[in-house]
């Protein structure tokens, strides 16, 4: 019994689960948006439909076939998240969890993008290439804050390489198909209430009550990671359309990609508590909480983009996008461990599917200038039930800036800022893995600056 209770803990205490559905602060979920300045400009409307943005390799492939020209773009966004939780709560026992604030969970992470697109003679077909993030998160708090048993680091990283073709079917309407070979990285790592363990299970209770200042909730705190990579194969496609010389319709859809995501876990357990594992009669179970190999299978959501802009002047746009994400890929990850003494986990997330919705404009007051403003609203894909700290997600609202300057004929030189406010998130975890029960709220800001140059030849 002590050995199936023992594993039964550390499967659940470790909670890998969570650092395979997290999410950067900065959108909804764990999407990047922040491929490109110039759209980042204008909250990303018309990301499907506007010409002269290279970034519409990946945004909406058939797109590409506005430009004439050879065209090269390399962007960058630094995104600076500000995350601080207040509140606290109670372990397995009752008893109120120790700890700090945490500090600030967020941090300053630059989001690179580069793009080419290459336009094939007179044969109606452009081609383009795109290195970009998707997806990706980074929140780390500080040692021994109040929800450590919760999530202390977590980072997820992927890397996409996009070659997309469109197709000009007629002088204005085009298709474009794209493949896309996506990198995965993920980290996790979090405390791990060995005290409550062993007060909880009871073969070994009787310990923390004849060394109570030995063994007993939060006095035996441990350490749990993850590390694992994988990568995927996915596609997408898109239609571009102009009916009218000032009217433009882009849609554009980006499959799933599955990934399986194989790694090591690392384990740091208190002497005390090893001692406890040795003295097992059963052999197998002194493997308890020892570095071993895991898996978990993660699904990145599709994602259909439909925008319109339409031209009032020769100088004024306004553009719109409708953005639907579906984040029902992720209801739960199941996580296997290749120690046999650690049985699979299983964590519920339960998303919904999103929308994302911007309106931005453009207005080119000379021919050297052109500035660019947006708003948008961002759904959360999580709720109250299923919120943890390692994603104080909620919705969000954008405020965008953004302007260009035609230095040459050929280069072309963007910036762009986006403030991002949160609605206030709440933590309230009841069934965390070890007993604890966080609860708390979140003050959370994101800033988003962005420089870019384009260059056609």
């Amino acid at each position: 019994m002590q050995n199936q209770n023992f594993a039964r803990v550390s499967a659940l205490a470790l909670g890998i689960a969570g650092v395979l559905a997290l999410g950067q602060a900065q959108a909804a979920g764990f999407q990047l948006k922040e491929n490109s300045v110039k759209a980042m400009g204008r909250a990303f409307a018309g990301s499907a439909a506007v010409g002269g943005d290279a970034s519409v390799v990946a945004n909406n492939p058939a797109a590409m076939g506005q430009f004439e020209q050879n065209t090269v773009q390399a962007d960058v966004t630094v995104v600076d998240v500000d995350a601080t939780f207040s509140g606290g709560g109670t372990d397995a026992f009752g008893n109120p969890l120790t700890g700090g604030n945490g500090g600030n969970a967020g941090d300053v992470t630059p989001i690179p993008a580069m793009s080419a697109i290459f336009p094939l003679g007179d044969t109606g077909l452009t081609f383009g290439a795109m290195v970009s993030a998707p997806f990706g998160l980074k929140t780390e708090y500080d040692p021994g804050w109040v929800g450590r048993y919760h999530a202390l680091k977590s980072e997820v990283k992927t890397v996409d390489l996009t070659l997309s073709l469109a197709l000009d079917v007629t002088d204005r309407f085009s298709v474009g198909l794209g493949l896309v070979y996506e990198r995965a990285e993920a980290e996790l790592t979090k405390a791990v209430d060995f005290g409550t363990a062993i007060c909880a299970n009871p073969s070994s209770a009787a310990l923390c009550v004849a060394f109570p200042t030995v063994y007993g909730p939060q006095r035996n705190d441990g350490f749990a990671g993850i590390k694992g990579d994988d990568t995927g194969m996915g596609w997408l496609a898109g239609v571009h359309w102009r009916p009218t010389d000032r009217l433009t319709i882009g849609y554009s859809h980006r499959s799933e990609i599955d990934h399986e995501l194989e790694g090591a876990a690392d384990f740091e357990v208190p002497a005390a508590v090893r001692s406890v594992f040795n003295a097992n009669p059963f052999p197998p179970a002194r493997n308890v909480f020892t570095d071993t190999q895991g898996r978990a299978k993660l699904t990145t959501p599709s994602i259909d983009t439909l925008s319109v802009a339409y031209a009032f002047t020769d100088r004024f746009t306004l553009m719109g996008d409708v953005v639907r994400t579906d984040w029902h890929s992720l209801q739960s990850v199941v996580i296997e461990f290749d120690n046999p003494v650690q049985p699979d986990s299983v964590e519920a997330f339960e998303w919904e599917d999103t929308f994302f919705y911007s309106l931005g404009g453009e207005w080119a007051f000379s021919d050297a200038f052109t500035f660019r403003f947006g708003l948008a609203y961002d759904e959360t894909p999580t709720n109250d039930e299923h919120r943890t700290p390692r994603l104080p997600d909620a919705n969000r609202k954008w405020l965008s800036l953004g302007l260009t300057w035609n230095a040459t004929d050929a280069l072309e030189l963007n910036a762009g800022y986006v403030r991002i406010d949160a609605d206030h998130p709440t933590i309230n975890d009841p069934e965390n893995s070890s007993g604890a029960h966080l609860v708390g709220r979140y003050d959370s800001e994101v800033n988003l600056f962005g420089v870019s140059a384009q260059y056609r030849f």
